[in-house]
């Protein structure tokens, strides 16, 4: 047998799974490329369906809020993704197909959000643009992209069911975690996260608080964020917690960016 060629490096002849080579990089602060950035991720089935008397004001408020905050805006998919989703499953599309299909809508809604708040300096970018973002910023650029993580057809598979684990509040997060963002801002049509869907349930409570070993312990049957999200949130290194507002109430992003304690806040 011939030699294998390597090169000298600390990682030289390791299978890069093996667990006391994964411990030796654990604890390790990663680089924060825009540690100041605020990822404000809009909703599609919460916000932007609502069509103009609530996207109108709330990319007003943000355009304005952007002259203090740097932020970037991450749109979701909302009813056109439910349509699709259930034309593919019912013809049998795989998981990974579906991904394909959904990321479409996000992104239409990331263009229409982009010229929303072009007099803002509001500017469409795609995931592989992030790493433009500080110098965006430095511009007086006001980014927004799409929601959907770039998994398309490698999504993985989920554990019940068809449907994409990986959707747009995941992408906002996993945006906000890889460039080292100060905040993660999830904007719904809710006031947080309840203890039940507070449109069917009027006796449902609003939870302020809440560590995400918590909510998943709970195994509630509805969230109003991904569960993925929850679960990324246990292990990830830059960013610690998700707010959830509501963007149908003037005024409770700018209270959030502020750092007050308004919606529901998921920590680690």
């Amino acid at each position: 047998m011939s030699p294998r060629r390597e090169m000298v490096s600390k990682l030289r002849g390791e299978s890069l799974v093996r667990r006391g080579l994964m411990r030796r990089y654990e604890g390790r602060e990663p680089l924060r490329i825009a540690p100041e950035l605020n990822v404000v991720k809009i909703g599609g089935h919460g916000i932007i369906d609502y069509g103009a008397d609530v996207v109108r004001p709330l990319a007003d408020e943000i355009g304005e809020l952007a002259k203090t905050y740097k932020m970037l805006v991450v749109t979701g998919g909302g009813v056109r993704v439910r349509h699709i989703l259930d034309i593919g499953l019912d013809l049998g599309m795989p998981t990974g197909v579906l991904a394909e299909l959904t990321s479409k809508i996000s992104e239409q809604n990331a263009i229409m959000m982009a010229v929303m708040l072009s007099r803002y300096g509001g500017m469409r970018i795609h995931t592989a643009d992030l790493l433009d973002i500080p110098m965006l910023l430095k511009m007086g650029m006001l980014p927004v992209t799409h929601g959907t993580p770039p998994y398309g057809l490698y999504e993985y598979p989920p554990e019940v069911g068809m449907i994409p684990p990986h959707r747009t509040d995941t992408g906002a997060f996993l945006a906000a975690e890889v460039v080292g963002a100060k905040s993660c801002i999830l904007v719904k049509n809710v006031d947080g996260l309840y203890t039940a869907n507070p449109f069917e349930n009027p006796d449902a409570e609003l939870i302020r608080e809440i560590s995400a070993r918590e909510l998943l312990d709970l195994q509630m049957e509805d969230l109003v964020l991904e569960d993925k999200v929850v679960e990324l949130l246990i292990h990830a290194r830059n960013v610690h917690e998700v707010r959830i507002v509501n963007g149908h109430k003037p005024g409770m992003l700018a209270a959030a960016l502020r750092g007050e304690n308004v919606g529901t806040v998921v920590r680690v």
